[in-house]
């Protein structure tokens, strides 16, 4: 098989496992929280980070993870991605507890879950830009994107069938990928250079985390009923989260053109804007759902 090929498989492995996760759990909640004796009802908090955890690390993370693979290698930290990945839907699948304890290890797992995401969605593209020629990079890239896009209408159909028959197998289905993918990962090869010299935008990272993080979940309770009202947008908690997140986004673009090495211009690529706004568009699904849970 042809080097690009493998490249091929290994990412669309990665990319329709992500985006399957970010989706399987929607119509698979009620079998999740009866599973492990919840009324998501009276245990709204859990719903929410439950739903929304996993979307939430790997748009958060992105753009750390992008600068880590330039530095240490993009194979590399993709195949990190699908042992993470692994290894979070195995503790998903072996969730001890139930009750409080079981939510809050449920939603613990997921944001492991995420990371591996993470991993993956920061170095498909690269991988695949490295490992096509020019002529069909578009082609590559493009089948990468349907497999991330087909992963979400997957997630929803493989989750409610396999709530049928057991909550734990929702997460379980992750596993082989992940065992597969995490062996097939080491036919990759090594063909950008490192950047050795290159330095972590740290101020960066956290006032771009910062602010993405404190907006969505401004956003979040933000539609939650607050005191006698149905809506929350003038609880003080939110106000203060909505603008602190605001804050620290106008000054993220400040702070890349004084640092030594900006990481801006990785997370504005074309294509990993392209993924960012996939997460982004599966958080504002997972709060609707929420919503409707209420």
């Amino acid at each position: 098989m042809e080097y690009k090929w493998t490249a091929m498989s290994n990412t669309f492995i990665a990319t329709l496992m992500a985006s399957i996760n970010s989706y399987i759990i929607l119509i698979a909640l009620p079998s999740i929280f009866n599973g492990i004796h919840i009324d998501p009802l009276n245990s709204f908090q859990y719903l929410l980070w439950i739903l929304m955890g996993y979307g939430l690390v790997t748009a958060t993370l992105l753009l750390s993870f992008g600068r880590l693979s330039d530095m240490y290698g993009r194979v590399k930290m993709f195949r990190l991605g699908f042992l993470i990945f692994t290894v979070g839907s195995i503790l998903l699948y072996l969730t001890p507890s139930t009750g409080d304890a079981g939510a809050i290890e449920i939603i613990v797992f997921r944001l492991v879950q995420g990371v591996g995401a993470a991993f993956f969605m920061a170095n498909s593209a690269a991988i695949l830009t490295d490992a096509f020629p020019s002529s069909e990079r578009g082609k590559a890239l493009g089948i990468n994107i349907v497999a991330a896009i087909a992963g979400n209408f997957l997630g929803l159909v493989i989750g409610g069938v396999l709530a049928v028959f057991n909550w734990r197998y929702v997460f379980l289905i992750s596993v082989p990928f992940g065992l597969i993918g995490t062996i097939w990962s080491f036919k990759l090869k090594e063909l950008s250079k490192k950047a050795i010299k290159t330095k972590i935008d740290i101020w960066g990272n956290l006032t771009f985390v910062l602010g993405i993080t404190l907006i969505l979940v401004g956003i979040t309770y933000g539609l939650l009923p607050y005191g006698n009202s149905p809506m929350g947008w003038n609880n003080p908690w939110v106000i203060a989260t909505m603008i602190i997140g605001l804050v620290s986004l106008i000054l993220f673009p400040f702070i890349e053109n004084r640092v030594e090495s900006p990481s801006s211009g990785w997370i504005f690529s074309e294509i990993e804007v392209l993924h960012l706004q996939i997460w982004l568009d599966c958080w504002v699904h997972w709060v609707e759902v929420g919503l409707c849970s209420c």
